[in-house]
């Protein structure tokens, strides 16, 4: 059956729904729906997505979506297809931008605005080893101290793995359960479902995600945006099960611990090199395996 709504987990799937100007007002609520009643957003504006270093050999960084909040706080909002070595590295690393864009010249108090750090994850996280961990849904996470004190509040990273999100129509409760729900079976639906009723925001997202309301430029770079996805999805699935890039999230190599990182190693390039051989775009690759254009075109 030919879909009639967008795949949002694809990168221009994802920010025609939440990234533009014009669909402000929906990632403002989405955003509201995941945090505390002391955060709530009531005005939102877009940032410049693209970030460079402090100094010339700092990497450059470029989110998804960046944007701050009426009181300046900023907000770091990641679509992540696949899972990759450093996962967690590179949200923190990504974190520090935001942080470091707020020095000012001159005479400073290093006061600063709030950052939070929001992942939608299309995979599940492989370091939960027991109940209710590896079904949780919601990660939020702070710094905290040996005693589980919060040592400092204003550095949030909140991680939502969608495939861990099984709930159906009739058991969603919150704001936040409609959300998850519309973006993990958005491109499945063939109707409006009636637990969205009249609900003026979901009205307009649906609006917004409507394949036959694209223009005819905007429907070929969704299915150019589609074609990458699925090859990266096809790709990975692949490599696992023949079994080629075994033990490069999960660190699973034998022998002692230089093995498992020579191991590691191995399974980012071999990763690089099947995907390089699909033809799969130098940077995407990159942000996937965390490994140096320069290093993929060498391959």
């Amino acid at each position: 059956m030919k879909a009639r709504y967008i795949n949002p987990f694809t990168d221009f799937g994802f920010k025609k729904i939440f990234g533009e100007e014009a669909s402000k007002h929906l990632l403002k609520d989405f955003l509201n729906a995941l945090l505390p009643a002391s955060a709530q957003i009531a005005e939102l504006s877009f940032k410049n997505n693209e970030q460079l270093g402090m100094g010339e050999i700092d990497r450059r960084a470029i989110f998804d979506i960046y944007c701050q909040n009426q009181n300046g706080e900023k907000f770091i909002v990641e679509l992540q297809k696949a899972k990759q070595n450093y996962f967690k590295d590179r949200t923190v690393y990504y974190s520090t931008f935001p942080i470091q864009e707020q020095a000012e010249k001159g005479e400073w108090n290093f006061k600063l605005q709030a950052v939070f750090c929001v992942g939608i994850l299309d995979f599940t996280f492989d370091d939960y080893t027991t109940e209710p961990e590896k079904s949780q849904v919601l990660h939020q996470i702070k710094l905290k101290d040996q005693n589980n004190k919060i040592f400092y509040d204003k550095l949030t990273y909140i991680y939502l793995e969608m495939p861990n999100f099984r709930k159906t129509e009739d058991q969603l409760e919150t704001q936040l359960d409609k959300w998850l729900y519309f973006i993990k079976n958005l491109e499945d639906f063939s109707e409006i479902p009636h637990i969205f009723g009249d609900e003026v925001i979901f009205q307009s997202a649906f609006e917004k995600a409507e394949l036959a309301r694209l223009m005819p430029e905007d429907r070929s770079r969704y299915q150019h945006s589609l074609k990458i996805y699925r090859d990266i999805k096809n790709v990975i699935d692949t490599a696992y099960d023949e079994g080629k890039i075994e033990g490069i999230i999960e660190g699973k190599a034998e022998g002692k611990a230089e093995g498992k990182a020579e191991g590691k190693a191995e399974g980012k390039v071999e990763m690089a090199r099947v995907m390089k051989h699909e033809g799969l775009d130098l940077q995407m690759i990159s942000k996937i395996t965390g490994l140096s254009i320069s290093e993929i075109s060498m391959l």
